[in-house]
Formats: structure tokens, sequence, C-alpha cells
């Protein structure tokens, strides 16, 4: 028993040591220049990357009275000129700048246009672009910011043409790609560090668009705003954000794509903002559940749950309980995804869009509209449990439910062609307990047939369990408005 343990074991130790010897044997000359160097590119593309300090009047508070001490006294002058830095004489307010610094990257170098982070230069009452020569000049004007992708496009007025970098294409990186930062860590000036991609896609709940290249090359303060190249020197990334309990590189860092940011500059270079396209539904992510009610595999896909009337999508005929599955060619892999795809197409373009509807793939052409910013602020309201607005509670699944009365609606804000189940009660328990639903909630569907009494309820649930079939899928909805797919088990 003990040399069938130890036979294999002492056949690894004999490899390993022939391979040792074998590594011996070659020649030092081999290990003498260590890996290929990349210093031919850093020093090429250096001279395009910049450092960005910016000034910012910040308003001091109420100055703090000058002491009275003895005329003539040693201490006289001491505490003036202390006060006078502090606060100005006699405790009058002065002023103060407060500056910090950040990275960019010139991508036209005869019209002066410089790429940063829109947060780099936030707020900034002057902005100077210092190149890696020594060379410093002022912003004449920024040409537009985008905090959504939190990109910024500057402008300044050379004397001779820029060294500028070119852009390369994003989607081409795969992970584990080499790749290259150059920017301006700690205000210490060009700093290069290398890395690969280690993941993409990653959503790190900065913004509606999340789609960051991550990469464990070094990535520190200052760095932000900074060019990320691949290894044919073109720009792939701006370093945006890092994860870091210390503040300093632990090798996660985060940076916008290329094939975003192009989009992005082109907006901000023609019209000073970013015109995002816009379809007019509400998505939600295609669970486990849900994704068994349907019958199609876990995220496949963006799940509309409601549509915007006369919204593009709504005059393309899409419906609720849709499953989006490609956007213009592109596949919707998860729920988000679609989002981006929307914001980037062109405003009043016709694409195509795949989706989902029964079982069956159907192909809509929609045209793109352009998204409005609003605000919307209603608060959420839940019933009181009042004895002649509850009529004949039933219990369902783990779920009391009664019908939605003209009182309820009234007192609850929903509006008046809202019809279904009110959800009074979810046993903590039963199949509904986890599972996205909140008392105030309304079952409008059940399996996409409309609900207005428990039996019609009942009548769904009979009618999956003789598909055979283990989870319901129920479209509820609130009293803002907004609605969702929930998927139960039967």
């Amino acid at each position: 028993m003990r040399s069938l343990i130890w036979a294999p074991k002492r056949k690894a130790v004999f490899a390993a040591a022939a391979t040792a010897l074998a590594l011996v044997s070659l020649p030092v000359a081999a290990f003498r220049d260590g890996p290929q160097s990349i210093a031919p590119l850093a020093e090429a593309l250096s001279p395009a990357v910049v450092n960005i300090s910016t000034t910012q009047v910040a308003k001091s508070p109420d100055g703090v009275p000058l002491p009275k001490v003895p005329k003539g006294s040693p201490f006289e002058d001491f505490f003036e000129e202390f006060f006078n830095k502090r606060g100005g004489r006699n405790g009058a307010p002065q002023d103060r700048k407060v500056s910090s610094l950040g990275s960019g990257f010139v991508i036209d170098g005869v019209e002066g246009l410089v790429v940063t982070n829109n947060h780099v230069i936030e707020g900034a009452d002057e902005i100077v672009i210092n190149f890696a020569d020594g060379t410093k000049l002022k912003v004449d004007k920024v040409l537009g910011k985008d905090s959504k992708a939190d990109i910024a496009l500057l402008k300044v007025t050379p004397k001779a043409p820029l060294k500028s970098v070119p852009f390369g294409s994003s989607t081409d990186m795969k992970v584990g790609d080499w790749v290259m930062a150059i920017g301006n860590p700690f205000g210490l000036g060009g700093t290069v560090t290398v890395g690969i991609i280690s993941a993409k896609q990653r959503d790190i709940n900065a913004g509606p668009y999340d789609d960051f290249i991550q990469t464990d090359a070094a990535i520190n303060r200052g760095n932000s705003g900074g060019p990320l190249f691949n290894m044919n020197g073109e720009v792939i990334g701006v370093n945006t954000a890092i994860i870091s309990p210390t503040g300093g590189s632990i090798g996660i860092g985060f940076a916008v794509p290329s094939d975003t940011v192009q989009t992005v500059v082109q907006q901000l270079k023609e019209f000073g903002e970013v015109r995002r396209g816009w379809l007019g539904v509400k998505i939600q992510t295609v669970s486990e559940d849900i994704a068994e009610s349907l019958g199609v595999p876990e995220n496949t896909g963006a799940l509309v749950s409601a549509i915007t009337p006369d919204s593009p999508a709504a005059k393309a005929g899409v419906q609720q309980g849709d499953v989006i599955l490609k956007f213009d060619g592109k596949d919707v892999s998860t729920m988000r995804g679609l989002p981006r795809l929307v914001a980037q197409a062109p405003i009043g373009k016709s694409v195509p869009m795949e989706l989902l509807r029964a079982g069956e793939k159907k192909i809509l052409d929609v045209v793109v509209g352009r998204l409005e910013e609003e605000d919307v602020g209603t608060e959420s309201k839940e019933p009181q449990q009042k004895d002649e607005d509850v009529a004949k509670p039933e219990t369902v699944m783990g779920l009391t439910v009664t019908p939605l009365t003209d009182d309820l609606r009234t007192q609850l804000g929903f509006d008046k062609k809202v019809k279904g189940l009110l959800v009074t009660a979810i046993d903590g328990d039963g199949p509904a307990a986890g599972k996205n639903l909140k008392l105030g909630d309304v079952i409008v569907e059940a399996q996409q047939s409309q609900i207005a009494t428990v039996a019609d309820l009942n009548a769904a649930i009979e009618k999956v369990k003789k598909a055979g079939g283990r989870q319901i899928l129920m479209l509820v909805e609130d009293s803002k408005g907004d609605t969702r797919f929930v998927a139960l088990p039967i």
C-alpha cells in the first residue's frame, strides 16, 4: 500500500530533478536580457500622455478674529502674520485654492484635443496640461463632459503639433492580453506599469452603463484619466477606478473601454454633450425561476416587464413578457447589456431586434429614440389593513391576496386601469418568501393571462400543472406603476 502511494511521488521528484538539470545546462546568456523589453513602446507613447493639474477656488468660512496682544509685544508680528495667512487681517475671510492632479492623453495633436476623466476636472476653475517635456498649456475650453461614462474632452492651443495616440478596439481584447498603463500616480509624473486584462464587462455599480475592463496593471490615485494601451500602442481603455482598502494599487483597476470612449468623445466633439439612444422598456434579469417558467436558459437576454406608451418599443410592437435576445445584430448576453447597446445606437436609426415571445423567436424593427433625463419621485405605499377594504382574502402559494377594489386603488394610489389581486400578507416560510414580492404589490397577470380574481389565479396554476411545469410566471405592479415579473414554484 505504501509503495503504491509513494511510487508516483518518486517519479515526480525524478522528473523535477531532470527538468532542473536541463535548465541548469542552458546557456546563462539565454536569461541575461530578461523578458522582451517594452521600453521602445513606452518611449514612443509617453509624450502623448499628459499630467492634468486643476485649481478650484474654495470659499473659506468666516475668519477668526486676531487675538488681542499688547502693542509692541514680540508676539504682535507673529500673530498678525499667522492669522493673515489663515483668514486675512482682522479675521476677514479669505478664499483659498485647492489643487488636484490626474492624467490624460492627446488624441488630436493638431486640434489640441485631450481626453481625461470627468471626475478629474469636475468643478475646476483652471485646468493646466503638463507634458512630458515640461511644456504647460492652459485648457482653453472644456468641449464636453459626460458623468455617466466619466469622460471629458478638453481643448488646448498648441504652438506646434502635439504627439497623439490612436484608439484601438476594446472588443478585440481578450482576458489575458498584455496591457500597459501610463499616468501620473500620486503626482510623481509619467509612470509606466504593465499587466494583463483580468476580466471584461465588469459592473462595479459606478453608473447605468458599467462595462469596465479590469486589469492588474498598477493603477493608483493620479492615474485617473490616463490611457490603458495594448501592445500595438493603441488606447483600449481610460483608467478610471480602483478597488483598494489602502488607497494604493492591489492589482484591481478598472478602465472605461475604448469602444465606449470613442462614441462619447465623438458626440462631445460634435454636440458638446452625449445623446444616448432610448427604447422605452423596463427590463429585468431572467433569473433561474423565471428562466424555468419561460423555458429558456438562465441569464438569457433581457425580460421586458413594462413598456412606455408611445415609445420606440411600443411603436415597434414589443410586448410585456418578451425576452430581447439581440439588438442591432449584437447579442444581449445579460440584462445590463441591453441599455449599453441601446445607448450607443444612433438616434433615428432603424435597427432589427430579435426577441422570444411565447417560445417563438421574432424579429422587430425599432427606430431608436433619444433618451431624455427625467426625475421621477414617488413614495411607495403599503396597504393599510382595514376590514372594510379587504374583501374575501385568500391564501395561494403562501400569499394572502384580495381583489383590488376601488377603495383600495384610491387608498394606495393605483391607477384606475389596474386590476388584479392585492398582496396583503406573505408567509415567511412559504414558496413566495424571498421571491421579490412585497406587501402592496398587485398580481395583474399569471402565465401572461389577465388576473382579476383568486379563481383566475388558481386556473392559471392548474394550467401550468397539467403542462408539467413547476413554476408560474406572474406580472406584478406596485403603486408607482412599476411592473416586474416574478416566478413562484407550485
